[in-house]
């Protein structure tokens, strides 16, 4: 019986669409059908500027755009994705995220698809203009 040779193998994921990565780690990371993205934030992803401070809802779609383009690059859509972390520095930002999250989800996944899941955490954030921060978990085929 013979392994299919994709599910030992981990590959770098890297895209344009989103921003580089600022410390030593990876856009995202697939091994096998298994692809990871690494913590997204409210980036330009040509410049890497922190774009909408001071609004939660126009970070949040620009860090969601940002963990589409990395999800795409390594193969997947948003319908693969099992399990989206939300980190907000603000209790008070929650339902304005949630509003942008929802119509992000209606977006990109067919009705009658099956949301992926979510944990939202409120924690200080590594910039301080960062009022969001996303990392995204989906599974391939």
């Amino acid at each position: 019986m013979s392994e299919h040779p994709d599910l030992h193998q981990k590959t770098e994921i890297r895209t344009d669409g989103a921003p580089a990565p600022a410390w030593m780690f990876s856009q995202g990371v697939r091994k096998g059908p298994i692809l990871q993205v690494s913590g997204q934030g409210p980036q330009d992803p040509a410049t890497g500027e922190y774009l909408h401070r001071g609004d939660v809802k126009a970070q949040t779609r620009r860090t969601l755009e940002n963990v589409k383009a990395i999800v795409e690059a390594g193969g997947a859509t948003v319908e693969d994705v099992v399990m989206f972390r939300v980190y907000l520095a603000k209790r008070a930002d929650f339902p304005l995220m949630n509003e942008v999250y929802a119509e992000f989800i209606a977006e990109n996944i067919k009705p009658g698809g099956v949301k992926p899941c979510r944990t939202t955490v409120f924690v200080e954030l590594p910039q301080e203009p960062m009022l969001v921060e996303i990392d995204a978990q989906a599974v391939i085929g």
